[in-house]
């Protein structure tokens, strides 16, 4: 071989080396899909669970259900010269897309109104992205599938929530028996309704606008693992996301997307997804 040829053939073959060993932080050139079209809810289903009492105690036990809204729970309307998705959080319920997705970036938009209702009434505004929904619907808390929550609260933005048997491993620090922080040097810890530790994980840090100012959720899903970023700023990464079905295991790794209502008024807009090859590594190095 001659030696001229001898460097670009070294070059190429680090090249691939590093690309198979998953150095590059470049994703599948992606196309972003509108999931909020500006217009109506069109490619969504609506659900609305139980009415609730001041306490929370569901009145009659019956669901109003499915594509039934008759309190305009969920409408578009014109926010500061823009179509954007309402939630009234009325009732408790949520909007999901009509496809399931894996693999993703998912992004959108939100920012909080003025209306509290029933036993939010004076607490923290409520809502949340719900996501790998699978399931029937109102299997949580009789108003949402189960799936993983990327919470949106009033200072809680980015904690984790196992809704109706999700589950998932978070590297965490202990604080307390009921408390446990997001941390990536923490112990690797199971969150389960199934266990101990519960279904609940505080993120790491606060990364939320003030009050009347739009923030920006993303969240990166590939295989078992999902990042939860706000406004720019890691909250948290989920590993091994699964549910459990009769003390049996299995993966978690792909279903619908829920917007939640919550007692709590709230906008949502910008929605957007786009598939991915692999997470970025600039999100997930330790």
């Amino acid at each position: 071989m001659k030696p001229k040829f001898i460097l670009p053939l070294l070059l190429c073959a680090i090249t691939i080396a590093i690309a198979a060993l998953g150095f590059t932080t470049a994703l599948k050139p992606g196309h972003w899909q509108q999931l909020f079209n500006g217009r109506d809810l069109t490619g969504w289903d609506t659900y609305i669970g139980p009415d609730l009492d001041n306490k929370g105690k569901p009145i009659t036990g019956t669901p109003i259900g499915l594509n039934n809204d008759p309190r305009h729970v969920f409408s578009v309307i014109k926010l500061d010269g823009e179509n954007v998705i309402h939630i009234s959080g009325e009732n408790w319920g949520a909007i999901s897309t009509q496809k399931e997705y894996e693999n993703y970036h998912l992004q959108l938009q939100f920012k909080w109104g003025a209306l509290l209702w029933g036993q939010k009434k004076g607490k923290k505004k409520d809502s949340g992205v719900l996501y790998h929904s699978v399931g029937p619907y109102g299997a949580d808390y009789g108003a949402w599938m189960r799936s993983q929550e990327f919470q949106v609260e009033q200072g809680n933005c980015g904690d984790y929530w196992g809704c109706a048997g999700a589950m998932a491993d978070i590297p965490v620090i202990k604080k307390s028996d009921t408390a446990y922080v997001y941390s990536p040097q923490g112990t690797m810890t199971t969150f389960s309704a199934a266990n101990n530790v519960g279904r609940h994980c505080i993120k790491q840090g606060d990364a939320e606008n003030p009050e009347g100012q739009w923030n920006t959720v993303d969240l990166y899903c590939h295989g078992d693992t999902s990042v939860q970023v706000m406004n720019g700023k890691v909250m948290m990464i989920l590993y091994h996301n699964a549910q459990m079905d009769n003390g049996q295991v299995s993966p978690l790794t792909k279903g619908k997307i829920q917007v939640q209502s919550e007692g709590s008024e709230v906008y949502y807009k910008g929605i957007k997804i786009q598939e991915i090859d692999r997470l970025p590594a600039e999100l997930v190095a330790k």
